[in-house]
């Protein structure tokens, strides 16, 4: 009886492998999974890192108009204190920040 269940547990590994590896079981994995049919799982993954990746050239792209605003309007104001002498007079008046 021992010798039996030794036999199936023995012929049960490699019958596993060979089902948890056939077409018909990836199919109904990636079903399972939200993969649609047809779908190559490699071409998902790097659909999914390029939206990653757009997403956080995005962000950062946001971040460089809010500096470049920034920048315009120090520009601006640096531009209007230069041609404008009263506001020079008056800049030059201002205590200076103590580092």
């Amino acid at each position: 009886m021992i010798w039996a269940l030794v036999l199936f547990a023995a012929l049960l590994i490699p019958l596993s492998a060979v089902i948890l590896d056939s077409p018909a079981f990836r199919g109904w994995a990636e079903r399972r999974r939200g993969v649609p049919d047809g779908a190559d799982p490699a071409l998902e993954r790097e659909l999914r890192q390029l939206a990653d990746k757009l997403e956080t050239l995005e962000t950062e792209l946001g971040a460089a108009n809010r500096e470049i605003a920034q920048l315009k309007d120090s520009q601006q104001f640096f531009q209007r204190l230069l041609e404008d002498p009263a506001a020079r007079q008056a800049a030059a008046r201002l205590p200076k920040p103590q580092p």
